[in-house]
């Protein structure tokens, strides 16, 4: 049986003046949400302290004001979120956002990150270097050590990052420079995670499926007080997956004190293990001679052609001080202290067809079992010969991260402010290691054909030799303040403003006879955002909102000669659209069209061949329509679907050399990973105690970055679930991929990973 959350807080009085001064230093968990039953509670004003304290004075009742939130384990509907600093209903934010709730990654068993993305419309992935989230929003870049968060807080690191511990996945769509800094010309990624609470029930889950899978989850909340809880999640996952194996566990573990108080605080300690395979990607294939096209290896969805002596080991520890300090009921303080440090050792194989190599000198062929040429389509059977080449990813990252975000409402006047403003702090401290291998070793890993995937091919990676190449250590300093004025009672505006100042330290070590480099860089610039609201109704929001973003040239920890030498990139995004409540507010609907141009992209062209920094003479754009709606069309039936239709995308200016393109994609041309359509569907019914659901994933033809020549082919699969409740125990069946569709889901101009096949999974959930 749920608790009820308390709706009374007797407090000691505490200073005031260092709180203010944001001094405070833990608490990662915000004010609790009531249960979705409940209606939230009007929070009483808290007077103010007396000048002088002689002994310890107990304040007036203060109440514990409960977001309005319908969403976490009973909906796939949210009705506010925390990415914009600070909780805010949906509707008061002039830009698209969709969230992913905790009820919809259990429905479709999403384990990971890039699984749970794959529920939002726009987004494409590259395969680039494998393992890591090279998301693609609207046909721009979201970066790994830019635009991905945990709470608010930048989570730059190369992992796979896994959702045992999520609360919900929130996407900010459009520049979002103004409220996070660099990066966010796409939008921006951030997982909430789960805090502890003074209601609810703990659960344990276990899932076992295809591919030898084995998942348990455990998540358990204990209430240790009045005002005071410990929540721990607990997470362990193993399968063989037909060779591609998984093998990792992770734990979280939170305390609070003064839950719901005037000044709360919070622990949390996260440790995530990930020692699993990789699928690096398999080649494409030319259909007919002659032909630019290009398309799948005809081999099952689930083959994997990796050596089994491949491997991803990634990792991340970090530890979370939170404070917050209400100042009253409208007005807020929230200080935050992360220090983290995550860990990764890829070793892949890249995946190409076998052709003959011919010594241009001697005429020695070096491989005469290869045909002479790359097969076509036709010509490709169990027999086609596969190389394995090597790719490695060594890297170490420590960051530390302390930011203060105050959050405020008060009328002046005729008029009501919602205030948001804040500081940020960031130290990176970057590694990378070469793997060589050693002289005398002969570490080439075996080929393989069509006809025998999974073939345990290996080789000894521990003989590399590892070393580090190359480090960056970067510092960053952010300020910003916005204003949500409500001019009148259905007109309100916002105005936000930030300065940025990123300075980056790039050093590589004596290599050989190439001498050591050390490039540094340091740049500090303005964001803005503006944005208009119309809200004619409690169930209708419209608006129109102006942001800009920016890309420096160390977002990647390096500096060639030319970057460290040239300005950040930047771009702005237009927006126009609404947010509307349906079936009694039962139902929401997010719709938008959008103008995202990034106006001064990184280039070389025929006048700077020879300079020593690149040309900010590039630009792209793209434009288009997005949608959401989720929620329940009756009390039995729910639904989530995003779509989104781009087909307006362009390559308005390019580097070039007398007219010759000389990186990068041409003038014209379609931006690849931008897909015209995107979507997903998700719907459940309930028949008493048994609930049963279905979905599907889609996307239309769509090429690789830097390819303009061919597109991977468009796809839909298909997904199903039946789940049964018998008191505490909930019995769940999933199959994705129904018809075991092979399609290319993460591309690169050089390979494409192939999405997940057919795969039966069966849940087992207990709560006490």
């Amino acid at each position: 049986m749920k608790l009820p959350l308390d709706k009374t807080r007797h407090l000691t009085a505490l200073p005031l003046g260092a709180l203010a001064a944001g001094l405070g230093l833990a608490g990662a968990a915000a004010a609790q949400p009531a249960p979705p039953a409940a209606a939230p509670a009007p929070a009483a004003v808290v007077p103010a302290l007396p000048a002088e304290d002689t002994a310890p004075a107990v304040l007036p009742v203060i109440k514990a004001r409960a977001s309005a939130v319908r969403q976490g384990k009973d909906s796939v509907q949210a009705v506010s979120t925390s990415i914009g600093k600070g909780t805010q209903e949906l509707r008061d934010i002039p830009q698209s956002v969709t969230v992913v709730t905790e009820r919809l990654i259990d429905d479709r068993n999403l384990d990971t990150l890039k699984e749970a993305l794959h529920n939002t419309a726009g987004i494409s992935f590259q395969a680039a270097e494998g393992g890591e989230e090279d998301i693609r929003l609207r046909g721009f870049s979201l970066n790994s050590t830019g635009d991905i968060f945990i709470d608010g807080i930048r989570d730059p690191a190369f992992y796979e990052r896994d959702t045992f511990n999520y609360d919900r996945l929130e996407v900010l769509r459009g520049s979002a420079s103004m409220l996070f800094g660099r990066g966010s010309t796409g939008g921006a990624v951030n997982q909430v995670n789960k805090a502890p609470l003074l209601f609810g029930r703990n659960e344990v889950e276990l899932t076992l499926g295809s591919g030898r899978y084995g998942r348990a989850t455990a998540d358990l909340n204990q209430r240790l007080g009045e005002n005071a809880a410990l929540r721990v999640n607990l997470m362990k996952t193993d399968a063989d997956n037909w060779g591609n194996f998984i093998d990792k566990q992770g734990v979280a573990a939170t305390v609070a004190f003064g839950i719901g108080t005037r000044d709360e605080f919070s622990a949390g300690l996260y440790h995530l293990d990930n020692h699993n395979g990789v699928h690096y990607g398999m080649p494409w294939v030319t259909p007919a001679a002659g032909s630019t096209e290009r398309t799948l290896v005809p081999a099952a969805p689930k083959h994997y052609y990796g050596a089994a002596s491949d491997y991803n080991d990634t990792g991340v520890r970090y530890l979370t001080l939170s404070h917050i300090h209400r100042f009253g009921p409208a007005s807020e303080l929230k200080t935050s202290l992360r220090a983290a440090k995550a860990e990764r050792d890829l070793r892949g194989s890249t995946i190409r067809l076998c052709t003959r190599t011919v010594n241009a000198t001697t005429g020695v062929v070096t491989n005469p079992e290869c045909p002479a040429s790359q097969p076509l389509l036709a010509q490709i059977d169990a027999n086609t010969l596969f190389t394995r080449g090597s790719n490695n990813k060594i890297q170490d990252l420590d960051t530390l991260n302390l930011q203060s975000d105050y959050s405020g409402r008060f009328t002046v006047g005729p008029m009501k402010h919602s205030v948001q403003a804040g500081i940020d702090v960031a130290k990176e401290d970057f590694l990378n290691y070469g793997a060589a291998v050693p002289t005398g070793i002969n570490l080439t890993k075996p080929k393989t054909t069509l006809g025998r995937p999974n073939d345990g091919g290996w080789v000894d990676e521990a003989q590399r030799l590892v070393t580090v190449n190359r480090s960056f250590k970067a510092e960053a300093l952010g300020a910003y303040a916005q204003d949500l004025v409500q001019l009148a009672p259905a007109w309100k505006v916002l105005a936000g403003l930030r300065w940025d100042r990123f300075e980056g330290r790039y050093a590589t070590p004596q290599i050989g006879t190439t001498a050591p480099t050390e490039r540094t860089r340091a740049d500090a610039l303005w964001s803005k955002r503006f944005g208009v609201l119309y809200q004619p109704t409690a169930l209708q929001s419209y608006h129109l909102s102006y942001g800009t973003s920016f890309n420096t040239s160390g977002d990647t920890y390096q500096y060639d000669a030319l970057g460290s030498n040239t300005p950040p990139e930047g771009s702005r995004n237009i927006e126009l659209g609404g947010k509307l409540d349906l079936a009694d507010g039962n139902l929401s609907l997010r719709f938008a069209l959008f103008h995202a141009v990034k106006t001064n992209e990184r280039n070389r062209d025929e006048l700077t061949v020879n300079a020593t920094n690149y040309v900010l003479s590039g630009q792209r754009h793209a434009a288009g329509l997005e949608f959401d709606i989720a929620g329940r069309i009756t009390p039995n039936w729910e639904v989530f679907a995003s779509y989104a239709f781009i087909p307006d995308a362009e390559i308005d200016k390019a580097s070039s050399v007398n007219g010759t393109t000389l990186q990068g994609e041409r003038v014209g041309a379609r931006p690849g990973s931008t897909p015209r359509h995107s979507g997903t569907v998700w719907t459940t019914y309930k028949l008493g105690a048994l609930r049963v659901g279905g979905g599907l994933n889609a996307r239309s033809a769509d090429a690789p970055p830097l390819v303009d020549t061919f597109k991977a082919p468009a796809y839909v699969t298909a997904d199903l679930m039946a789940e049964y409740s018998w008191n505490d125990l909930v019995f769940k069946l999933n199959v994705t991929n129904l018809g075991d569709k092979l399609y290319a889901d993460t591309l690169y101009r050089g390979h494409y990973i192939p999405g997940k096949p057919r795969t039966v999974q069966l849940s087992t959930r207990y709560r006490f």
